[in-house]
C-alpha cells in the first residue's frame, strides 16, 4: 500500500472527548501506520488552564501509532487560526492529511475509505476534499458520491486542494454573488449556507468551515462523500464553548469497509435532493434560524 496520509487531530480542552476520538482512532487497522500530529491549543483564561493540562498529560501519555508529534500552543489561538494554521503546517511536511476534532467517533474503516479516496484521486484535480460523513437522510444513498463544495466533519485533502483555500470570507461572499450562486451554494435555498458565511465576514463567527465550502465551491470542484457515515460528531452536547445540544446529526457509524472505486466527476443528484430533503425536515420542530445556529456553533467553537 502506498505511504498513508498523516493525521492531524486538533484539541482543546475537552478530555473525555478527546479519548473516545483516540481510542476510535487508534482501533483502525492503519493506526499503527500513520503518523499523527495532535495540535494542542493554548488556555485561554485562568479557568481554562486545569483542564488544557489534563489534556495534555493524558495525550502525551498515548501509543498505537507509528509516530506521534504533540504541538503545544503557548497562546489560544482559537479553532480556526489553529486548524488552518496546523493544516497549512503539516500539508507543507507531507503534500496530504487527514484532519479530526476532538469530538469525532471514528468507524474502525475510516482511515482505509480515508487513504483508499486520497490514493485513487490523488492526481484528480476535481476532486479537493474526502469527507467521512454523511447526513443521516432518509433513503439510500450511493456507495461514494460527489457534492461540489467542501466539508468538515473527518476530512481529508492534498496540497493542491489546500491551496484553494480563500481565507478572505469578503473575497468569497463578494465572487459568490457576483456570479449569482446563492441559490446553488444554500442547496436550492434548504440551508443558508451564505447567511453563515455573511456571519463571519461581519465577525458574528469565525468559521475556517464556511470558508473552506465556499473557496472550494467557487473553483467548482468536489467532495467525495461515503454513502454511510464512518464518523459520528459527539461534540453536539453543550460541552463545546459554542456548541448547544441537539441529536439532528446523529447517525449510525458503519462498521463496514466503504468500496471505493472511480465514479463520474459529477455531483450526484440523488444525494443532492436527499440533503435538501434533510435540511428542509428539521424546520417543523426547530425552525430555520435554530438548526442554522446550531451548525454554526458547532463548527466555530474556539
Amino acid at each position: 500500500m502506498t505511504e498513508t496520509a498523516p493525521i492531524a487531530l486538533f484539541v482543546y480542552n475537552r478530555i473525555e472527548h478527546t479519548k473516545k476520538t483516540i481510542e476510535t482512532l487508534s482501533a483502525n487497522r492503519l493506526a499503527k501506520q500513520s503518523v499523527l500530529y495532535i495540535f494542542s491549543d493554548g488556555a485561554k483564561n485562568e479557568e481554562s488552564k486545569l483542564a488544557v493540562s489534563q489534556l495534555r498529560e493524558y495525550i502525551n501519555n498515548i501509543d498505537g501509532f507509528k509516530e506521534i508529534n504533540i504541538i503545544e500552543r503557548n497562546e489560544n489561538f482559537g479553532l480556526a487560526k489553529s486548524i488552518i494554521t496546523g493544516v497549512t503546517e503539516v500539508i507543507s511536511s507531507h503534500g496530504k492529511i487527514i484532519v479530526l476534532e476532538d469530538d469525532l467517533l471514528l468507524s474502525p474503516h475510516f482511515l482505509k475509505y480515508m487513504n483508499d479516496a486520497l490514493n485513487i484521486y490523488e492526481n484528480e484535480e476535481k476532486v479537493a476534499c474526502i469527507h467521512g460523513y454523511v447526513y443521516p437522510v432518509k433513503n439510500k444513498l450511493p456507495e461514494t458520491f460527489f457534492i461540489r463544495g467542501a466539508d468538515c466533519w473527518g476530512w481529508a485533502t492534498w496540497r493542491r486542494g489546500w491551496e484553494i483555500f480563500e481565507p478572505d470570507g469578503k473575497k468569497l461572499l463578494q465572487e459568490l454573488k457576483e456570479k449569482k450562486l446563492r441559490k446553488r451554494f444554500d442547496l436550492n435555498y434548504s440551508y443558508n449556507f451564505t447567511k453563515m458565511l455573511e456571519d463571519q465576514v461581519s465577525g458574528k463567527n469565525n468559521s475556517w468551515a464556511i470558508r473552506w465550502h465556499a473557496s472550494v465551491f467557487l473553483k467548482n470542484k468536489f467532495t467525495l462523500y461515503p454513502g454511510k457515515s464512518l464518523v459520528h460528531n459527539t461534540g453536539l452536547d453543550n460541552s463545546g464553548t459554542h456548541c448547544d445540544e441537539t441529536n439532528i446529526y446523529d447517525i449510525n457509524i458503519s462498521l463496514k469497509e466503504i468500496e471505493i472505486e472511480n465514479i463520474p466527476l459529477e455531483e450526484s443528484t440523488i444525494a443532492l435532493k436527499e440533503f435538501e430533503l434533510f435540511f428542509k425536515g428539521p424546520k417543523s420542530f426547530l425552525g430555520v434560524k435554530s438548526l442554522r445556529s446550531k451548525i454554526i456553533k458547532s463548527i466555530t467553537r474556539t
